[in-house]
């Protein structure tokens, strides 16, 4: 270990000495604490902390995503294409721990590049909180600065219903001979999910949702309905009336109120202590009273959230994920500079974050069942090809990767006051530098052992 530690130290000085990491420093910091002081917001809450956590994070882990790359590309080839690296092998330090050295070293520089502007951030956001109205100061503690966890109503096996309809329609009739029974599926599903999503006007929809073993914690204490829908026929005004019944039904603890919100939207309803019954099940109804359809995705239509912790300690775990996605870049940058020179280790690392950013793209590709997919003036979808079904296969590996890192998002979830909890850290730990960066590593230093380092230097 004492190996290791000191190529970390050598590292941290070497990167010291780089002037892009100094400038780049200076920029994140004058980013981060001149930005929100620039930017206006629209007073409320909810813009408040759009500029001052979302796009100081984002700009945080922007720049510090860069800067790793550069100085973990630049680090190892640098070192190899000078031949420095020869005056380290030749003493009796594996290669392994040369590697791994390299890698400690550039996350104890972001460690402290993060836990820095952190703080920053941290003290900014309580500073300029208490310049907001007194209303939006309560909205600010109860609903942003705070971590919250959520329950939602436990999805339907929709599964079972559509194999149930297939096999009644296929009992009384025939399909026409080459018709494909999974989009003869995917139709029913889209039906059958319809049926227990869309509110037709003068309709009622009903949530029982499940407190659980946080019933005990939530006596006494506010809850917030989140809820999200979708309009059928979009109106003049754009917002669209109903009303909601929470607690008890047929009792006289049930909270009633006409609301006229709008399509597409997320909004937060509070729910007075104690509305859910003896068994902890909180009931929510919802009656359409506009003229069109209203859908509430099974995802997104309905959640409730409650207090589960404070946000200073939720804010520290959001930065240590932070840190775990700049720790992978690190291990992506010294990987690619085991084996490349610096400016093409340089784009290559480039071009995976470009293939990490257009996961979009690779999930169209998977739904649409190719590269072909949907022929957009018939409608009509392509006959997969070879290409289309190697391309699905292709998409469908990269998506479950980047799964394993982009499934965890702590900027959306501190700007929403949205609970981080110690499993999620975790979890974030295991997959994002356990196994994605433990994959890296791997490549790296298997590279980095094989590889001929005295010869790279060419002689006059």
């Amino acid at each position: 270990m004492k190996r290791i530690l000191a190529i970390a130290g050598l590292t941290l000085r070497a990167a010291i000495r780089y002037r892009l990491v100094a400038v780049m420093s200076i920029i994140m910091l004058v980013g981060v604490v001149g930005l929100p002081l620039i930017l206006k917001d629209d007073g409320t809450a909810r813009g408040f902390t759009q500029i001052l956590l979302a796009y100081t994070l984002t700009l945080i882990t922007a720049l510090l995503g860069f800067v790793t790359l550069w100085l973990a590309c630049g680090t190892l080839a640098r070192e190899i294409s000078e031949a420095q690296i020869q005056l380290v092998v030749v003493k009796p330090v594996p290669r392994w721990q040369i590697w791994v050295g390299k890698w400690l070293g550039i996350v104890v520089l972001n460690a402290f590049l993060i836990g820095l502007t952190g703080i920053c951030v941290y003290f900014l956001l309580l500073w300029r909180a208490n310049q907001l109205p007194v209303e939006q100061q309560v909205i600010l503690r109860n609903e942003i600065l705070v971590a919250r966890a959520s329950i939602k109503e436990v999805i339907p096996n929709y599964q079972q219903d559509v194999e149930q309809i297939l096999k009644e329609r296929l009992a009384t009739s025939q399909p026409p001979p080459g018709t494909d029974l999974n989009s003869v599926k995917s139709v029913i599903l889209e039906q059958v999910k319809a049926r227990n999503q869309i509110v037709p006007p003068g309709y009622m929809r009903r949530w029982d949702l499940n407190l659980g073993f946080a019933k005990p914690f939530l006596t006494d204490r506010p809850l917030y309905i989140r809820t999200k829908f979708n309009a059928a026929v979009t109106n003049m005004a754009g917002t669209y009336t109903g009303m909601w019944e929470v607690g008890p039904p047929n009792t006289a603890q049930i909270m009633r109120r006409p609301m006229s919100l709008s399509e597409n939207s997320f909004h937060e309803i509070e729910v007075p202590p104690n509305m859910f019954d003896d068994q902890g099940v909180l009931t929510i109804q919802f009656a359409n009273a506009s003229e069109t359809a209203l859908l509430f995705s099974d995802e997104e239509g309905m959640e409730l959230l409650y207090r589960e912790g404070g946000f200073g300690l939720n804010f520290a775990r959001g930065l240590g994920i932070v840190l775990c996605w700049i720790s992978l870049l690190a291990a992506l940058g010294l990987a690619a500079s085991s084996l490349l020179s610096f400016p093409v280790a340089a784009f290559v690392t480039l071009g995976v974050l470009f293939v990490t950013f257009s996961s979009g793209t690779l999930k169209q590709v998977v739904e649409e069942g190719g590269i072909m997919g949907v022929n957009h003036e018939t409608g009509v979808t392509e006959e997969p090809s070879l290409i289309d079904s190697f391309a699905v296969k292709i998409s469908k590996g990269i998506l479950g990767l980047l799964r394993m890192v982009t499934d965890f998002s702590p900027i959306d979830s501190l700007a929403n006051g949205r609970s981080i909890t110690w499993s999620m850290f975790a979890m974030a730990f295991l997959q994002i530098i356990g196994l994605m960066g433990g994959i890296f590593a791997a490549i790296g230093i298997t590279i980095f052992n094989r590889r001929e380092l005295a010869g790279t230097q060419v002689s006059s």
